[in-house]
Parts: C-alpha cells; structure tokens; sequence
C-alpha cells in the first residue's frame, strides 16, 4: 500500500497536467463560431434559428479581388461564422489583404456578430475590426454581407460591393454572395389530407388488384377492383350527363333526318312499278 501511495504521489501530478494538456489542445482544436453580440440570455431564437441555417455555409472559404486604379489592390477572404485563420485565434471572420504590402486587415469579428433576415434574403454582420485610422473617427471596421436567395445553389458570386468610409460613424463594408440557405421553404401544394386520400386510393387500387389476380384469379379488367360497381357508376353517371345537359326534350323529333331502311323500301318499290307487265 506504502508503495502504491508513493508511486500515485510521483505520477500523479503529471497525470493530471497531461489530462489538462490534452483538454486544452481539444479545445483549441475545436474551430469557434459565431457569437451573437449580447450575453447568451439576450440571444433570440431567431437569431439562433438563422446561425443554424447558415450552417452549411461554415465549411467553405470566399475569396474576391478587387483593384482601384494604381492604389489599392485588395484581397478579401471570408468564412461563415469561423475563423478564416483558426490557428492565429484572433477571431477574425472576413479579413482584408493588401496585395502590394501584404498588411492583413481584420473587417470583422465572430463573437461580435449580428444576424437577420427578411423574405429571401439573410444579413450576416460582423463588427469588431481593425479600427480606422484618420476615417470614420477611428472606430472600428465592420462587414455587412448580405446573403440572398438562389435555388439549387449552395454559394456563390461573393463580392464586395463598397466601402462607406466618409461618414463619421456608422462606416462598414458591403459584400454580397447567393446562396439556397436565405430561400424560404418551399410550400407544398397538397394539404396534408389530399396526401392521405391520395395514399389510401393507392392502396385501395394497388392492393385490390393484386386481390383480384392472386387470390379470386380475375383476368383483364376484372382485375380492377370491384369493376362491375364501377362500371355501374359510370353507366348512370352518363345517363345522369345525358338527362340533364339535353337541350331539347327527349321526345322531340330530329330536325335531320337520315336515309333509313323505310325510305329506301318505300322508294325501291317506286321504281318497280314500271317493270310490271301492264
């Protein structure tokens, strides 16, 4: 026993920091997302129910490219509710590249993000940036991407639009992209009991024909179900058309009248008359 606790007494603290090594690697391993700006009880459901539409969108990195004349020459990369360079942890989802100086801008942080939407279209904001210099009295950047719907596609066309840098508060950058994820879900047409009248002729039509040919052994259409009610039905349903959709009364005569087999008698027997011998 005397050896067991001085062997815990050795190794137990190393354990213990390996345990501790190994839960911070997990978590830095562990890519953060979106944080919507507001402790977690001021979080709305909504904006929580559009972060988790916009999940599909988290996998994938956006990158645009823009030139202005001789003097700026930008690269922006972006990534939906993640990092776009996890390993610096700094938080920053939509950053700005200066391809002459290399100097990295952040616009725009996850855990300051801002989302809403309307009909087919969902805003993503992200504050917390870089801040300015001699612009917008030094606050910090801001990214507004504006995600609009387009079916059948998981995203694309992300561009920046413009940058509102000569107010004194309230600046940000402009971006758009498409996307399926802002499209509302499509309605169905058929109420949910047309959906069960049309399963349950199915199964009336489906399982009574296979009735008729396997068990009663009914060939051509008497395989159909119950076919001599059917045809019944029809019968007087036509009658029923006839009776009420005739124009004129029933027993009023044609008002053309074909060659039938009286006339040709009578006139056959006109004109066998002269034949006979005087």
């Amino acid at each position: 026993t005397s050896r067991m606790s001085s062997a815990w007494h050795s190794s137990g603290p190393l354990i213990v920091l390996m345990v501790l090594a190994v839960s911070a690697w997990a978590e830095d391993v562990k890519e953060k997302d979106c944080d919507v700006i507001g402790d977690e009880t001021s979080e709305s459901q909504t904006e929580k129910a559009l972060l988790k539409k916009l999940e599909p969108l988290s996998q994938i990195r956006f990158n645009t490219t823009v030139e202005l004349g001789t003097t700026e020459n930008y690269t922006y990369h972006f990534r939906v509710c993640r990092e776009v360079d996890s390993s610096l942890h700094d938080l920053a989802g939509l950053v700005q590249i200066d391809r002459k100086t290399g100097k990295t801008t952040v616009i725009g942080r996850i855990n300051e993000t801002q989302v809403f939407n309307g009909s087919d279209w969902i805003m993503l904001i992200y504050k917390g940036g870089d801040s300015y210099g001699r612009h917008c009295s030094g606050e910090k950047r801001r990214a507004v991407i504006m995600i609009s719907c387009k079916r059948g596609l998981t995203a694309s066309s992300f561009s920046i639009i413009s940058e509102e840098r000569e107010k004194e508060q309230e600046c940000f950058y402009l971006f758009e992209m498409d996307s399926s994820v802002a499209c509302p879900a499509e309605e169905s047409h058929l109420s949910v009991g047309s959906i069960l009248l049309v399963s349950l002729i199915a199964v009336y039509i489906i399982g009574g024909f296979l009735y008729q040919r396997l068990v009663v052994g009914a060939k051509g259409m008497e395989q159909f179900p119950h076919f001599a009610f059917w045809q019944d039905l029809g019968n007087l349903m036509a009658d029923g058309c006839d009776f009420v959709c005739r124009s004129k009364p029933r027993n009023a005569p044609a008002a053309y009248r074909g060659v039938g087999d009286d006339q040709l008698g009578e006139e056959s027997e006109e004109r066998d008359d002269h034949l006979l011998p005087m």
